[in-house]
C-alpha cells in the first residue's frame, strides 16, 4: 500500500481507431497528460484591505465599500485623505496599496465594529430599557409601525384561524 502511494499513476488519453474497416483489429495510442498547472501569462492578484478581499475590476471607491464599516462617504473620505485618484483596483501600485491599508486601519471596521455593536445591544438588553426590550422581543426599536411592515424582524406572516371577517 505504501508503494501504491509513492508511485502516482498518470492519466492517459487513449485514441482508438480502426486500422482496417473489414477487420476487428483496433489500434490504440496513449498520450500522457501532464498534471502540473501552467502558469504562463495568467496572474491572479488578490487585494486584501482590512482583512477583506476587495474586487480587482472595480474602482477603489466602490471596492472599499465591500469592507464592513466603510460606506460611500467614508470611502471618498479615505481617498481624499491620502490624495489618491479613483483608479481601478488592479492598477494600484504596492506603495499605494500600503498607504490605503494604513488609512483604512485607522477606522473601526469588520470584526471590531461587529463586536462593538453586539456589546451595545447586549448592554441595552441588560438594563431593560425600551430599546433593549424591543431587541429582546424581535421588534423594531426606532418607532416604526408594526401593523403591516417590519417583516424582517417579526419573521414570516402566520395565519390565524377565524380572523377573516364575515361578509355582511
Amino acid at each position: 500500500m505504501a508503494q501504491a502511494l509513492a508511485t502516482p499513476v498518470l492519466p492517459s488519453l487513449s485514441i482508438i481507431t480502426n486500422a482496417l474497416p473489414s477487420s476487428n483489429r483496433k489500434t490504440s495510442l496513449s498520450f500522457p497528460i501532464s498534471t502540473s498547472p501552467k502558469i504562463g501569462g495568467l496572474s491572479i492578484k488578490c487585494v486584501r484591505v482590512g482583512g477583506v478581499e476587495i474586487p480587482n475590476n472595480k474602482r477603489v471607491e466602490y471596492s472599499l465599500q465591500y469592507i464592513h464599516g466603510v460606506g460611500r462617504s467614508r470611502a471618498r473620505q479615505i481617498l481624499s485623505d491620502i490624495g489618491m485618484d479613483n483608479k481601478i483596483t488592479k492598477e494600484l501600485s504596492q506603495e499605494e496599496l500600503i498607504t490605503l491599508r494604513d488609512e483604512v486601519s485607522k477606522y473601526m471596521i469588520e470584526g471590531d465594529l461587529r463586536r462593538f455593536n453586539a456589546l451595545a445591544i447586549r448592554r441595552l438588553k441588560e438594563i431593560q430599557c425600551y430599546r433593549g426590550i424591543r431587541h429582546i422581543q424581535g421588534l423594531p426599536c426606532r418607532g416604526q409601525r408594526t401593523k403591516n411592515n417590519c417583516r424582517t424582524l417579526k419573521g414570516k406572516k402566520v395565519a390565524i384561524a377565524g380572523k377573516k371577517k364575515a361578509p355582511r
